[in-house]
């Protein structure tokens, strides 16, 4: 049986995390997200340390990363990924309400796979997500060592 591959979901806000898993539920990925709520857990969890440190192996299929969240936020987490040879190929899609320019620039300066603008209607936002769950968690061909491992 083929392992589902695990999402990473960075979000600080607790109602675009419901309407995040809403959303990838309703498109019917049933793919394991494992939610972190600020751009430090994050990077634990990339890491393996902390809380994390006894996680299963493997690196997420794609992170669905905040741009503003507390402690680190998410350039920073973009910068540190991008930044390092075991991490850098996993697909990090910043899911922001941020429209500001320069975001969107230093974002893709930093090495972002993508950079979507989260809709404000539910209806939107549901498509927008679940799309976004089915390319990169069903379509898109991960290199190796990303797919999650059953918890």
């Amino acid at each position: 049986m083929t392992q589902l591959k695990r999402i990473l979901l960075a979000e600080d806000n607790e109602h675009d995390v419901e309407l995040t898993l809403n959303a990838l539920s309703e498109n019917r990925l049933a793919n394991e997200v494992v939610v972190v709520r600020d751009g430090a857990e994050a990077l634990d969890y990339l890491y393996r340390r902390g809380p994390y440190s006894g996680r299963e192996e493997g690196n997420p299929v794609v992170v669905l990363l905040d741009l503003k969240m507390p402690k680190v936020d998410g350039l920073e987490v973009l910068r540190q990924l991008k930044g390092d040879q075991s991490l850098r190929q996993i697909p990090v899609v910043m899911l922001t309400s941020s429209r500001e320019e320069n975001d969107l620039i230093q974002s893709y300066r930093l090495g972002v796979n993508a950079y979507v603008v989260k809709p404000v209607e539910f209806s939107g936002f549901v498509q927008a997500v679940g799309e976004l769950g089915v390319f990169w968690a069903m379509i898109n061909e991960a290199p190796p060592g990303s797919v999650g491992k059953s918890p």
